[in-house]
């Protein structure tokens, strides 16, 4: 979908990255759109109403009243039915405010309110990373989602005030690639039937549990991680995910440990973050840097570690992911300093003990509220006994990897998965990249608690 004769008003708020709207006025225009300018009063603090005049060939909108807006009446309702898409870049928190409570007392909020609902309305927020963290914020965005915006997630870089953190409005390329993305959503057919059903325009709309299996695949494959664009489907969600190995030390040289990477967590990890979620990420020992986006790391040794961080964080978290390999059994006593072959003899003999069940805990422990996913690593009978363990562990999915499948499991970059979803839905798909696997778990996550 290209923007060629595409009609789109591009609303700015006052923040400091409007002085990047005659720019994206430019390249709209540069790829056949015809664009028409909102702006907040403050917005001119930052760019020249004359200048986005003269770019778009149109006059201005700032105050509701003015005189050369008033053509035909009702302008407001005119100019939003007028649009295929209306993209607000940037917005600012003041705007949010505005959009989520309904407070409508600018031009431009006006305008957004009168966007019918099968026009996308696309927002890009852009403001210091304090203030986009700010549980207000956070709340307004997720009401607009809500309500059927898209949110184009601030980038991580430096900001204005010197500080580096989340907050940058992103590149144009990348706010054009939304724009086109949902404007190809909006015109296709299952768009269409989904909006006359759930009432919104957000990226994703799943409509009912009969369709979840071929959605999913739909979207697994149009909506791959080569792709810049993730749906929102996560949005302000909080997401726990653990991933890698634990150690077990036998000594203060020795350990027990397993094969895994933490690639699959990882990838979860910044996948979520690209799909809108604040991602809390408990890793085991891995030689990974730490993933793109919203994304807090803690580290951990071992498994009774690993338990009492996951634990203690779970009471936050909409969605548990439980992806790390965590050992089964630890040495019954850790041996200080090194043990000397010479004194061991021929044999070594080590009592081990259970480790604490991390997934059967949060089981328990969930409200009905929170979402909680496991994994299942099986030589034989997979399906099967991820279903005994989706059972027993009380979770809402399992999925299950086989070490017999072939280019699948530990250290490589593919994995081979079946998605075991507690009201009996199983979906099975080939061998592909962790990131391909992360995004099908978790548009099926999406898909299920969006129900």
């Amino acid at each position: 979908m290209t923007l060629y004769q595409k009609k789109i008003v591009l609303g700015i708020s006052g923040s400091i990255a409007a002085y990047k709207a005659p720019m994206i006025v430019r390249e709209l225009i540069k790829r056949g759109a015809e664009v028409r300018v909102v702006m907040t009063p403050s917005a001119e603090k930052f760019v020249s109403k004359t200048v986005l005049m003269n770019l778009s060939k149109y006059p201005v909108a700032i105050e509701m009243f003015e005189d050369d807006i008033q053509s035909g009446g009702s302008w407001h309702i005119h100019l939003a039915h007028w649009c295929d898409a209306m993209l607000i870049a940037p917005c600012s928190a003041t705007t949010l405010a505005r959009l989520a409570t309904g407070f409508y007392d600018t031009a431009l909020s006006i305008v957004a309110c009168a966007v019918p609902k099968h026009i996308p309305l696309i927002i890009a927020p852009a403001m210091d990373s304090d203030m986009w963290m700010h549980p207000a914020v956070l709340r307004n965005v997720q009401k607009i989602e809500e309500d059927g915006a898209i949110i184009i997630p601030p980038e991580v870089g430096e900001l204005a005030s010197g500080i580096i953190g989340q907050g940058r409005l992103p590149e144009i390329e990348l706010l054009l690639e939304y724009v086109e993305h949902a404007l190809s959503i909006s015109n296709s057919h299952a768009y269409s039937a989904d909006i006359s059903q759930s009432g919104n325009n957000k990226p994703i709309s799943i409509v009912s549990k009969d369709h979840i299996a071929d959605t999913l695949l739909d979207t697994s494959i149009h909506l791959d991680s080569e792709q810049k664009i993730q749906p929102q489907i996560l949005y302000g969600k909080n997401i726990l995910i653990t991933a890698g190995p634990t150690i077990e030390k036998i000594d203060d040289v020795r350990f027990i440990s397993n094969f895994s990477s933490g690639k699959m967590g990882y990838a979860l990890a910044e996948q979520a973050a690209a799909m809108g979620a604040l991602v809390t990420l408990i890793s085991g020992p891995v030689h990974l840097s730490k993933p793109k986006g919203s994304i807090k790391r803690i580290f951990v040794e071992s498994a009774q570690q690993m338990y009492d961080k996951t634990v203690a964080c779970f009471h936050q978290m909409d969605i548990a992911i439980l992806c790390a390999a965590v050992a089964d059994y630890t040495p019954k006593q850790h041996i200080a300093g090194k043990l000397k072959k010479g004194e061991l003899g021929e044999n070594m003999v080590i009592e081990l003990i259970k480790t604490p069940d991390i997934l059967s805990a949060i089981g328990k422990s969930k409200t009905s509220q929170q979402y909680v996913v496991g994994f299942a690593l099986e030589s034989e009978n997979e399906i099967q006994y991820g279903k005994e363990k989706l059972d027993k562990k009380n979770a809402d999915m399992i999925i299950v990897n086989s070490v017999q499948a072939p280019d699948s499991g530990f250290q490589g970059d593919n994995n081979t998965i079946t998605i075991l979803a507690k009201d009996g839905r199983e979906i099975s798909y080939p061998a592909m990249t962790k990131h391909d696997c992360a995004n099908a778990i978790l548009y099926s996550i999406g898909a299920m608690i969006n129900l």
